[in-house]
């Protein structure tokens, strides 16, 4: 319904140019000077406010709209079963919801069936008053901004003065995005550990890792919410993927931008940049379906056992997909280097072995930091190659023989099971913060660290 209503709403915004640019038109009659704007612009004006206010009634009234209906409803299902569990209302709405939108069959429960009934009438009030007044507010600016055209009418100013402010709103998007996300991971962060009694400890320093089993109960475990084997599997596949993506990646750019032809050159760097282009399911299937059994296979035949998911393969398989980031960035970072630092150690009798080693690499450390902070950001972030080659059993071990799974795996198995989102959203938010925070002092150190260097070759 979204979809249609934003079509609809556009249609009705071009409606309003072309009636505003046409009455603009017909004022001037052909003679110059008469207005003060030129027709385009009374024509914009109109569509900029008219799809400006279309659109902000849509959003606003879908948001509040499905918030109202949750809101009474847990209500009427708290009146109903004031003992129940908030964890158990949850998921009592949440079935509820599905049994209305036709996504599970009715079951045995007077209240389930109640709350269904009324989310489907309520839902379907919620939608009317959400199409009456997108389409209610967009036909009443097109009427306003149809009766504003005239010769005085600044219209080129105003329609500007808009245009300029949904720039700054796209310019603050991203902070304000950057907020949102932090403030969603610190609030469903602090409901989690509310519902585990606060044992904070558990979870930094559990082993065992289950934290919907007992969810169906309404009820968490906090013993069974350690997040150990799951930090313990992303370092170490981490670990594995930055020892082949880091040096081959860094020797690479080296050779490309100082010692390699320029016809190697032109033809190997556009190959290692093909790299980058991959999906990540491609490289999940050539680890499981390749990398993976040729490990088996070879660790039987010198009688060592790798099991058919491991970490090995999965950090392997990410080391060879980090490799153009690292290269590409290095490169270009060594070639950003002045020619005049070259020059200078050449001329005093160093060969381009040395002046890379005592004079290049120092002066492009930072970039190179960089380039490798990246390179492991996007390890620890990804999940399909370990859900394919490593596996999704949280096992605690330093073994790179077996398999292990990672942090953004859990997230993405909580979020896509069959326990409702906002349910399994506090264990997924609170690894999601605890992996935010890990990064985050990693940037910090490594930029304390690129900063030390840097005043040093200044």
């Amino acid at each position: 319904m979204s979809l249609t209503l934003f079509t609809v709403v556009a249609l009705i915004a071009l409606a309003a140019y072309f009636m505003s640019r046409r009455k603009a038109v017909l004022i001037a009659g052909g003679r110059s000077g008469v207005l003060h704007s030129r027709p385009v612009f009374h024509g914009l004006y109109s569509l900029l406010w008219v799809a400006l206010t279309g659109i902000g009634a849509l959003v606003v009234s879908s948001v509040i709209g499905d918030w109202l209906v949750d809101r009474v409803l847990l209500a009427r299902i708290a009146a109903a079963q004031p003992d129940m569990a908030p964890l158990q209302q949850q998921l009592l709405l949440s079935d509820a919801k599905a049994i209305a939108e036709g996504r599970m069959s009715s079951r045995s429960g007077v209240l389930r069936d109640q709350i269904a009934d009324a989310y489907a009438w309520m839902s379907a009030l919620r939608n009317w008053v959400v199409i009456a007044l997108s389409i209610g507010g967009a036909a009443v600016a097109a009427w306003i901004t149809h009766g504003r055209v005239a010769p005085a009418w600044w219209a080129r100013n105003r329609a500007e003065r808009i245009l300029r402010n949904i720039l700054l709103a796209m310019a603050t998007v991203a902070i304000l995005t950057t907020i949102g996300i932090v403030l969603s991971l610190i609030f469903e962060t602090v409901r989690f550990f509310g519902m585990i009694d606060w044992r904070i400890d558990k979870f930094i320093l559990g082993t065992t890792w289950s934290p919907l089993s007992g969810v169906f109960e309404g009820q968490m475990d906090a013993d069974t919410v350690g997040a150990v084997p799951l930090f313990a599997g992303t370092l170490l596949i981490t670990a594995i993927a930055m020892l082949v993506a880091v040096p081959v990646g860094l020797f690479s750019a080296i050779y490309l931008s100082d010692f390699a032809s320029s016809r190697v050159r032109a033809t190997v760097k556009p190959l290692l940049e093909i790299l980058a282009g991959v999906p990540t399911v491609v490289y999940g299937f050539f680890a499981a379906i390749t990398l993976a059994p040729a490990l088996r296979d070879f660790g039987e035949l010198i009688g060592v056992r790798i099991a058919s998911e491991s970490a090995l393969a999965a950090g392997l398989t990410m080391g060879i997909m980090i490799i153009p980031f690292i290269s590409s960035l290095s490169d270009d970072v060594i070639n950003a280097v002045p020619q005049s630092l070259r020059d200078g150690s050449l001329a005093v009798g160093a060969t381009e072995a040395e002046t890379m080693r005592i004079v290049i690499l120092p002066a492009a450390l930072p970039g190179i930091v960089s380039a490798v902070i990246l390179g492991v950001s996007r390890a620890i972030g990804e999940t399909m190659i370990v859900v394919m080659a490593a596996g999704q059993g949280a096992n605690l071990t330093a073994n790179p023989l077996e398999a292990v799974t990672t942090v953004t795996v859990q997230i993405v198995a909580l979020i896509t099971g069959d326990t409702e989102a906002s349910t399994a959203a506090g264990p997924a938010f609170t690894l999601g913060f605890t992996l935010f925070v890990m990064t985050l002092v990693m940037n910090i150190l490594a930029q304390r660290l690129v900063r030390r260097f840097r005043e040093a070759y200044d």
